[in-house]
């Protein structure tokens, strides 16, 4: 992985407590998600801690994929956001684990439905559970950070289609660096584990550092 540069006019570098702070918020804002989530459909979320930091867009593909076995045939939902802070959420989920949604969401035998039918529903509850990890962790982000974003409808993708959604400019060229924030999630009782990876424009490091020195100036 390349290092970002100390200093530049851009003002890229994140100071240790930045990081902290970007770390920690993140922490709160997806446990707020994973509280909706639990109130939905009655499952308990665990944590790991998030972790943050500036990447060359170049490499997002495989930072992320290095983090994820057999990441092609995973199931992602993708949302971007626009606003004071931009970028691109990604939800996560390892293959297969659109059955286990359909059986927490649905009372009915699942396995006599057509196949087709069954896909559409699968993907149906994929979104929807994407929209509530997704829309409660960064409403609860950006309310944190007193900022405004406009969010664009989530989609479904799989991991093999990932890499072309940045061909398609995700990010535009200016965009040499993005700031990622992920963390890894599992299901209590369920050997599944998902992942969360917001991933923010270079564009908006300059305003993410001053949203940060407010919300300290809130408890000095």
């Amino acid at each position: 992985m390349g290092d970002i540069p100390a200093q530049g006019k851009d003002n890229q570098q994140f100071s240790e407590l930045e990081i902290d702070s970007l770390q920690e918020l993140m922490n709160i804002a997806f446990g707020n998600a994973a509280a909706e989530l639990a109130e939905s459909i009655d499952i308990f979320v665990e944590l790991s801690a998030p972790k943050m930091r500036p990447i060359r867009v170049e490499e997002l593909t495989e930072y992320i994929s290095a983090q994820i076995i057999d990441f092609n045939e995973c199931s992602i939902i993708e949302q971007y956001y626009r606003g004071d802070i931009s970028g691109a959420a990604f939800l996560i989920f390892p293959y297969g684990v659109e059955r286990d949604f359909v059986s927490l969401f649905q009372d009915q035998d699942f396995n006599a439905l057509q196949s087709d039918l069954l896909i559409e529903l699968e993907k149906e509850i994929l979104l929807e559970v994407g929209n509530i990890l997704i829309g409660a962790c960064l409403g609860k982000f950006f309310d944190l950070l007193q900022g405004a974003a406009t969010f664009l409808p989530p989609r479904a993708i799989i991991g093999d289609k990932f890499h072309q959604t940045f061909i398609q400019g995700a990010f535009d060229k200016e965009d040499d660096y993005a700031l990622i924030l992920h963390l890894k999630f599992t299901f209590e009782d369920r050997d599944v584990a998902g992942y969360l990876f917001l991933i923010n424009h270079r564009s908006s490091f300059s305003k993410v550092k001053s949203a940060l020195q407010n919300y300290w100036e809130q408890y000095q």
